[in-house]
């Protein structure tokens, strides 16, 4: 990179000397200047980074340059340096333009610490302008399609943007719940409140209820300081518990007082809390089936599915599979620099073949390996590869009837494949290392498919 550009500006050389050789050994490039003219010219010719400004020179005074300077870059900060600092000066020159206002003799290191300080300072100003600069990703439409499958979830979700009531996502794994949501939310009246996304599977209770609730320094070890649930960070918007359905029963009874009461209590505390939130909830589970084995509360389930979305499969809407992908292609190829991407006629009919039980995760999944596959901008079907290695069973895997390891073993299948059989995504999906989900594959025999994910 290179480095800072700073212009002193002085009638007196002997000045202009000191200042240059100090800046100059901490690393900065100097320019100088002796009038206002020299001053003025200086920023038409290239603005530096920060001037430091001797208030009288032979052609006019600091004040008279601040505004000609600013016309030409608001965004250079000024220092002025003057032998006849007063109060009334100061606010003056503060009011006019400049950052800072020093007295001479100037003592140099602290002239370096606020020349440091005013450049960091726009440096911030100018990344938060580009951040605020940039066009905001467009949403991911839950209802990108023609079917009649899709347009009448669109319908249905219209109905519950007016209800303060909780709605209940229900669809297979990576159908777009998710997305659904998000929709909501941004579609509703707590749209410019909080929205926050938490997923419940695999998690135990312990770290549920301090994540949801929050706890007081010292509830348990490890508890050095109070922390907010996400309830609280919610507060006044909407909640997302996606997967609810793996939700530890004691953690359940204590979400249907929220819903129910409007409270709750952190961990380790004496009183209530008070939260309004709009809440959502999602699910691949069979909450009825869930609610007669015993493992879902009969009292919660009739709380959170007053207003029940189904999200189609991808498989009962092929007609949408073509539009779903080639907006996935397009968000693919702005990620890795390849715009233009597109499928031929044969991929896009292997694609509508394709059952998909992973839904639009899946089909993600098998568009980026495609494209890394694929030099060219078109997609033959030659390039798609699906990951039918991991097909998971119709058969739940909390079916009593199986051995543990069976249900481990399908539980880590469904795992790989929601994650496109990236083993490294799976284990932070079930929450183990990755070291330990190796030598749980090779211990269980699951065949890992050979694709770039690796």
């Amino acid at each position: 990179m290179s480095r800072n550009r700073i212009l002193v500006v002085d009638d007196e050389a002997s000045v202009r000397f000191g200042v240059r050789s100090f800046l100059e050994s901490h690393g900065y490039e100097v320019a100088e200047a002796g009038l206002c003219s020299e001053a003025e010219k200086c920023f038409r010719d290239g603005p530096p980074d920060a001037a430091v400004l001797d208030y009288l020179l032979p052609d006019g005074n600091a004040l008279d340059l601040l505004g000609r300077l600013k016309a030409l870059d608001a965004d250079v900060p000024l220092i002025i340096l003057t032998a006849h600092g007063s109060i009334e000066l100061a606010v003056r020159a503060i009011k006019e333009g400049a950052e800072h206002f020093l007295t001479k003799p100037v003592e140099l290191p602290a002239l370096r610490v606020v020349l440091e300080r005013l450049l960091e300072n726009r440096r911030l100003r100018r990344r938060s302008l580009a951040r605020s600069s940039r066009t905001a990703p467009e949403p991911p439409n839950p209802f990108l399609g023609t079917s009649p499958a899709i347009r009448r979830l669109e319908e249905e979700a219209r109905r519950v943007l007016t209800s303060e009531s909780p709605v209940l996502i229900l669809g297979e794994t990576g159908s777009g719940k998710g997305v659904l949501a998000g929709w909501i939310h941004r579609s509703g009246p707590r749209a410019d409140e909080a929205f926050v996304d938490f997923n419940c599977a695999g998690l135990g209770r312990e770290f549920l209820e301090t994540e949801l609730f929050g706890h007081e320094k010292g509830a348990f070890t490890g508890a050095v300081a109070a922390k907010p649930g996400l309830l609280e960070v919610a507060h006044r918007g909407t909640v997302f518990l996606d997967e609810i359905g793996d939700m530890d029963l004691a953690v359940q009874a204590k979400l249907l007082k929220v819903l129910e009461e409007k409270r709750f209590r952190r961990l380790g505390d004496v009183r209530d809390r008070t939260v309004d939130v709009q809440l959502i909830t999602a699910t691949h589970h069979d909450l009825a089936s869930l609610v007669g084995r015993g493992s879902f509360r009969q009292d919660l389930y009739y709380r959170i599915s007053a207003l029940p979305l189904q999200v189609p499969p991808l498989r009962e809407r092929p007609e949408d599979i073509p539009l779903i992908a080639h907006r996935l292609l397009d968000g693919l190829g702005a990620e890795l620099g390849r715009l233009g991407l597109r499928l031929s006629p044969a991929a896009e009919a292997a694609l509508r073949r394709h059952p998909w039980p992973g839904n639009v995760r899946e089909l993600r999944n098998v568009l980026e390996r495609a494209v890394l596959r694929t030099d060219g901008e078109i997609l033959g079907s030659e390039s798609l590869v699906f990951t039918a290695s991991l097909a998971v069973a119709e058969t739940p895997a909390t079916d009593v009837h199986l051995t543990l390891r069976e249900v481990e073993r399908r539980h880590i299948l469904q795992a790989l494949h929601e994650e496109g059989g990236h083993v490294e995504r799976a284990a932070r999906r079930l929450g183990v290392p990755r070291s330990s989900l190796y030598d749980k594959i090779k211990r269980l025999e699951i065949a890992l498919p050979k694709t770039p994910a690796e």
